[in-house]
């Protein structure tokens, strides 16, 4: 076993010693990566997926699934080639990978047959072993993602490129889902008509499409807000901001509209405390002036959104949200949903009813009727708990605390870039777990994937940093910053 260019990956050798050179230093910028054709392949499969699988409906059909499924074989084939021809298999140890894991793992052992047999139920632990199984293949391609975007975004080339492709591809959804609201809001494509839920842009649910602006939008509002951008481009970066913010708030998602201010008010305050090393002792007024003009820059933000919004002719959008809240019932049902939802977990307490179990054991609780299966909670933590128990819950704590500890530590890099691009993914994830509480959006296959790729993002480490262009190093210098772990 040889270790590769980072403390966090090892190289398990296959046939001859891998070409990777680590000199005996602390610029992460001088490592000479070799990157054979298959490396170029994967990184870009795991490019393509991002696209592809939002433009598919959000790959939630089968048919869709069938190929983000085969795009993971393809990405592990890739991955078998690039370790032989390098003669060694590159793996992360990023933790944030152990959840996943863990969470595969509780499926496997849901489908066990540890559960007394009754009349008209299954004896496995899982109370829908079907959806369970489907749920498990699901993880464990989200897993491959997320472990190939670790492995194969390995220099500041790589990571330019991919926060590039999201930002671009953002930019133009945001641009065709207001465009098919104007043309067309009751259809898909034009074409697919839609009865039982209102789409916006490729996507089903626009909830779910408010659920992947948020993650777009982190990019180029935090690495604006980290000053990570040069002057030239950030008026750019604000109208692209701008663009999937109003898009956003087109789609009349009160959840997705409360975690858009959440995730500004997030990047505010994080881009204002975590500072890269050497800048921490500065004049109290300029940190004060810096601070006060973020919050200026997302207040105007925040405006522009909603002054975009009423421009557009969007104030049917406005009028749907606030009518919405001033209803009898603000949570359109979900009140009920989660007191039923509380209910199964009561009775499923340590490893819950099943992944994906939840759409058939609703109606056994369920104190109405019972005509109408409801097949999310509309709250993930509570959902979490009730398909996975205990032992899930603690599984996405420790993924979440894993992400924002190690995440907040790679911010603290001498590279602006690395450092926006930290906090930005950070502001991302924290928008769509603040959703969470209210929707499914994580859920759907392309924001689950675009989640994991931020968090990847987040939590990569020196390899993809440039060496400090402002000031060169001095030897004292030097031992104050080793940030690796």
């Amino acid at each position: 076993m040889t270790t590769s260019v980072s403390n966090e990956e090892v190289s398990v050798i296959v046939a001859e010693p891998a070409p990777l050179e680590a000199p005996q230093t602390q610029d992460r910028s001088v490592y000479r990566i070799r990157h054979t054709l298959a490396s170029r392949f994967a990184f870009l499969t795991i490019c393509i997926a991002i696209v592809t699988s939002a433009l598919a409906y959000g790959t939630v059909h089968y048919w869709a699934l069938a190929l983000f499924n085969l795009g993971a074989l393809t990405i592990l084939v890739l991955w078998v080639a690039d370790g032989w021809r390098l003669g060694s298999v590159r793996i992360s140890r990023n933790p944030l990978q152990l959840p996943l894991l863990g969470a595969v793992i509780l499926g496997l052992v849901q489908l066990l047959p540890l559960r007394a047999a009754a009349a008209g139920f299954v004896n496995t632990v899982s109370l829908d072993p079907n959806s369970t199984k489907l749920v498990i293949v699901q993880l464990g391609t989200l897993s491959v993602y997320f472990a190939a975007t670790l492995v194969f975004v390995d220099t500041p080339h790589r990571l330019h490129l991919l926060v590039r492709t999201i930002m671009i591809f953002g930019f133009f959804l945001a641009i065709f889902g207001l465009t098919q609201s104007f043309t067309s809001p009751t259809k898909v494509y034009w074409m697919r008509e839609l009865n039982q839920s209102t789409a916006f842009g490729p996507f089903i649910n626009r909830h779910h499409f408010a659920g992947y602006m948020e993650l777009t939008i982190s990019l180029p509002l935090g690495l604006l807000l980290a000053g990570s951008i040069d002057k030239e481009k950030r008026l750019i970066y604000l109208f692209i901001a701008g663009l999937m913010g109003v898009a956003l708030v087109m789609t009349s998602s009160r959840g997705g509209i409360i975690s858009l201010v959440a995730e500004i008010v997030f990047l505010v305050i994080v881009t204002a405390i975590w500072k890269k090393q050497g800048e921490r002792r500065r004049v109290r007024s300029s940190r004060v002036k810096g601070v006060a003009a973020k919050v200026a820059l997302a207040g105007a933000l925040i405006v522009g959104l909603f002054m975009g919004v009423v421009l557009l002719g969007g104030e049917f959008s406005l009028n749907r949200f606030i009518d919405s809240v001033n209803t009898d019932d603000p949570t359109t049902g979900r009140a009920h949903f989660w007191s039923v939802t509380l209910d199964m977990i009561k009775a499923n307490p340590v490893v819950g009813t099943g992944l994906g179990a939840y759409g058939v054991i609703y109606t056994r609780y369920d104190t109405r009727n019972g005509l109408y299966r409801l097949e999310q909670a509309h709250n993930d933590y509570l959902q979490i708990f009730s398909d996975a128990g205990v032992v899930g819950g603690a599984l996405a704590f420790t993924f979440v605390l894993v992400l924002f500890y190690r995440g907040f530590g790679r911010a603290k890099s001498r590279d602006d870039f690395r450092r926006g691009v930290a906090l930005a993914s950070l502001g991302g994830c924290f928008a769509v777990l603040v959703h969470s509480f209210f929707d499914f959006t994580l859920h759907t296959t392309s924001n689950a994937l675009l989640f994991l790729v931020l968090a990847a993002l987040a939590t990569l480490n020196g390899r993809v940093e440039d060496a400090p262009r402002r000031r060169r190093r001095s030897s004292a210098e030097a031992p104050a910053e080793q940030h690796e772990s």
